[in-house]
């Protein structure tokens, strides 16, 4: 399996040195009879470009070759495109070039759903709930506005100046801004907020090259408060950075703690270990994780619980073990491969097996769902890939491999809160939309933050507005998961309006406010 493996990537690295000569040597015949003497893909693709019938798209079947030659490794060694690249790589670096606003499309007119903090739209004076009337000059209304056409307008490159003119909420004046476009900080924390007196909550979205800094900074305002316990929740975090994921970990360890190891065929083991410089060592912990918890996630819940320095709370996480080191191409493109897999202090591999083809591992968490491991803390004990791989904690505590993290207290699926509807209603963006359509007035008396959490209410009145509104985009809804979903809904229509008007704290503390995830790992670590 090694030396396919090993036949394989050098298969791929010819495949691209052969298609780098076939495009400099400006289409000379005798060139490709001379290549095909030695490689025979390379040769393939370049008999294809220059004698096929029909003109063809040399890039696309670049990719598609690319990508085949991948899928016979494993699910997680991808060819990326350019624009896949620099999305990945920004989002991991923890910022992007551009003005710092979310937006939505409401009847073909962009409004204003969201502006970054210090973002150049936010020190401009761009607020929450603007109508777009141009950008650099151009109306930003029309049935041929689209989200592709305006992000090629906003986002680019840094030290360029948009123009954008706004209509603010309460004035019927114009308002012409020159915006010149920056690096945009995208935080990986979520939200960061007391839950009791004594216990903090945070949520980190993903690991980024930001993350730890992010998370010292809202810790040490939590201790500030008085936070001498914590929840952290990586639920759907579906990981990053593996120095990221380390750095977390290290935060609650003591000294020469081995925190994860990786090791692969060509890549030596190398062990990660703590420093000692971590804010928060003695406290207690619990973390939430579920099955969308992936890769760095899984590296800080597996240690943490293999050192008994955590409460692991939640479902069991996606399984995914296999180590990516992304080598860049001159266009821009990138061939991610996995050079290895991540193993936990006890010797857990993380990774799920794959031994049946990619479409079946794709559908892992659906086969999970109809057996019932998402509702049953049992059936989780009962698959066998679990039960003949045992391991055991610093303490002696018993845990399993195989694939994924075990929680230690059992979390199962609200099944109600992810019903189709609600997934179809976010999606489409209608909670923001009716916020923004029909919620400002009220939004506006709204001063405080603590007392709209905890007093404001959506009303029978209000949902029954929000489903009339919602059916006009969405033109078939169940009545009986309307009905199923009604707190849900109501639910979800307050938390996107306070994110709407305090940002994503708000929308947490929304949401957070009875979740059964929340209450068990509070139970977890009092």
């Amino acid at each position: 399996m090694k030396q396919t493996a090993s036949v394989i990537f050098r298969t791929v690295v010819i495949l691209l040195a052969g298609i780098t000569i076939g495009l400099l040597i400006n289409n000379q015949g005798f060139v490709a009879r001379q290549v095909a003497g030695n490689h025979k893909i390379d040769s393939a693709l370049l008999i294809i470009k220059r004698h096929y019938v029909d003109t063809v798209n040399t890039d696309t079947i670049e990719t598609k070759a690319i990508s085949s030659v991948l899928e016979e490794l494993d699910p997680h060694s991808v060819y990326l495109r350019r624009q896949q690249a620099q999305s990945v790589n920004e989002r991991l670096e923890g910022r992007f070039n551009g003005i710092g606003i979310e937006y939505v499309l409401l009847r073909d007119t962009m409004f204003i759903s969201q502006v970054y903090p210090g973002s150049p739209a936010g020190k401009a004076g761009i607020v929450n709930g603007d109508r777009v009337i141009t950008i650099n000059f151009k109306k930003a209304s029309g049935v041929k506005l689209g989200t592709d056409s305006i992000n090629k307008l906003i986002r680019g490159t840094a030290g360029n100046k948009v123009e954008m003119s706004v209509k603010h909420l309460l004035s019927d004046k114009i308002q012409r801004y020159m915006l010149m476009r920056g690096h945009v900080p995208l935080s990986s924390l979520d939200a960061a907020y007391p839950l009791t007196k004594q216990a903090g909550y945070i949520k980190l979205s993903k690991f980024s090259t930001t993350t730890d800094s992010d998370f010292r900074v809202s810790l040490t305002e939590l201790q500030k408060k008085g936070v001498k316990k914590l929840i952290v929740d990586l639920r759907g975090n579906r990981g990053g950075y593996l120095d990221a994921a380390t750095a977390l970990a290290d935060e609650f360890l003591i000294k020469d703690q081995l925190i994860v190891y990786t090791q692969g065929a060509h890549e030596q083991r190398v062990n990660y270990y703590s420093s000692n410089s971590g804010l928060f060592q003695e406290g207690k912990v619990a973390v939430l994780i579920d099955e969308y918890s992936a890769s760095a996630s899984e590296i800080v819940a597996g240690a943490l619980q293999d050192l008994d320095r955590a409460v692991i709370v939640g479902r069991r996480s996606y399984g995914k073990g296999l180590v990516q080191q992304q080598f860049p191409f001159a266009d821009g493109s990138a061939l991610n491969l996995t050079v290895a897999r991540y193993y936990t202090p006890s010797g857990r591999s993380i990774q799920k097996s794959y031994k049946n083809g990619i479409d079946d591992y794709r559908k892992d968490i659906s086969n999970r769902q109809q057996k019932g491991e998402l509702t049953s803390a049992q059936s989780n004990l009962t698959d066998s890939a679990f039960r003949s791989h045992v391991y055991y904690t610093h303490s002696g505590r018993k845990v399993y491999g195989g694939g994924g993290i075990m929680p230690d207290v059992f979390v199962p699926e609200d099944t109600i809160a992810n019903v189709r509807l609600i997934g179809e209603l976010a999606n489409k963006q209608l909670f923001t939309a009716y916020v923004i359509d029909r919620m400002q007035p009220d939004l506006v008396k709204q001063t405080n933050q603590q007392d709209f959490i905890n007093q404001f209410n959506i009303t029978d009145n209000r949902l029954y507005d929000f489903i009339i509104y919602a059916s006009r985009t969405l033109k078939e809804m169940d009545s009986q998961e309307i009905r199923l979903a009604k707190p849900h809904l109501k639910l979800y229509i307050k938390a996107f309006a306070a994110r709407f008007k305090w940002g994503d704290n708000a929308y947490f503390e929304v949401l957070n406010q009875d979740e059964d995830g929340i209450k068990k790992a509070l139970t977890a670590i009092n």
